[in-house]
């Protein structure tokens, strides 16, 4: 993990045409980099020194805590506390040797409660989900297909996406179901890896080799079920707190859901991506299926979503990817994968029971 981190850190430096020595903010996410891979071990590991006064702060946990790790290093830049921050995440489930069994075994909650009933597993708990949105408002195959043939259509398109084999319809219905109705290409990967990236002020970006790309809007939501509950306890399953963070984002930025050119939407398993288009403003309540249908899959088409294939078929990497591919598509580097003139995009992360949206733009 350290080795994967420093590389995804060295890069991001590399990038910016920094240097370890000009950083002095540090933030990532709470769950497990201040035990892994820690900012003093990060800098250690980069042959620099920490300054004298660091700016070292841990957001929110898992997938939210990266887009909230953002947030933190803007009010660091904003308030001059800090002037370079880097960002930085990694994961290795290799190795856990018992898959999710490990992780919820963990969990007192979860293991005296949920495992003896075999409530236990995400595709699990966001079947549930999906089977209730079902009952609601109707769920075609084909409207959770068409996020999953999205999904591999773009990551077809990005170098390094582990996902290369098209997939059509057909494909779809004949992979295994994993958990009803979700099948394979309906859930996250697993993998190893690491993403790292910096942050500063639109004064000192315009002085460095890119375009600027720049922190429009920031929202956190929350609900007041804790994680350890969240699947079994909820009030209302097809909402996510993303109706809470979606609102914040696009009022700090001063836009709305039809200003975006592209989304990058936390998509660990496809129903999650079809209730983030409702609670997001992209599409009205109970009309999320036919949106993913009719919105089209194409760099061209509306909203084109998770262009580097997302969670689902590029990598897992709790949401990190999405923010690096945001930020390639609005430096227009993508080549064959870029929505053509996307001057806005949006990116959101989900750590339950905490919901993070941003909103970018090419300065």
């Amino acid at each position: 993990m350290h080795a994967m981190t420093a590389e995804a850190a060295q890069f991001a430096l590399a990038d910016s045409g920094l240097t370890i020595a000009e950083i002095d903010g540090f933030v990532t996410e709470s769950s497990s980099m201040p035990h892994e891979v820690p900012a003093e071990e990060l800098v250690a590991a980069l042959g620099g020194r920490m300054p004298a006064s660091p700016f070292i702060a841990y957001g929110m946990r898992y997938g939210a805590g990266l887009v909230a790790a953002a947030e933190l290093a803007d009010h660091a830049l904003r308030s001059g506390r800090a002037n370079y921050v880097i960002c930085w995440f990694g994961l290795q489930l290799s190795k856990q040797s018992q898959g999710p069994r490990e992780i919820y075994a963990a969990d007192p909650v979860k293991a005296d409660l949920e495992m003896p009933s075999g409530w236990f597993g995400q595709p699990v708990y966001f079947a549930g989900i999906a089977q209730r949105y079902a009952h609601e408002y109707g769920l075609p195959e084909a409207a959770l297909a068409a996020i999953a043939i999205e999904a591999r259509e773009h990551a077809i398109r990005t170098p390094g996406a582990m996902k290369q084999k098209p997939l059509d319809f057909d494909g779809y219905l004949a992979s295994p179901v994993i958990a009803s109705p979700l099948r394979g290409p309906d859930c996250a990967l697993i993998s190893d890896g690491a993403i790292a990236f910096v942050m500063t002020t639109t004064e000192r970006a315009r002085d460095l080799a890119h375009p600027v790309v720049s922190v429009r809007g920031i929202g956190i939501g929350s609900t007041p079920v804790p994680g350890d509950t969240w699947f079994t306890q909820n009030p209302d399953y097809l909402i996510t707190p993303a109706a809470i963070s979606g609102p914040m984002a696009f009022a700090e930025a001063q836009m709305s859901p039809g200003d975006i050119d592209f989304a990058e939407l936390y998509d660990c398993f496809s129903i999650n991506t079809l209730l983030q288009f409702e609670d997001l403003g992209f599409a009205p309540r109970g009309e999320g299926a036919r949106f993913a249908v009719e919105k089209g899959r194409g760099l061209s088409d509306r909203l084109p979503t998770n262009t580097h294939g997302g969670l689902l078929a590029h990598s897992f990497s709790l949401g990190g990817g999405h923010i690096i591919e945001a930020v390639r598509q609005l430096r227009h580097e993508r080549g064959a994968g870029q929505v053509p003139g996307a001057r806005t995009g949006l990116v959101t992360a989900l750590g339950v029971p905490n919901h993070a949206t941003m909103i970018l733009e090419r300065s």
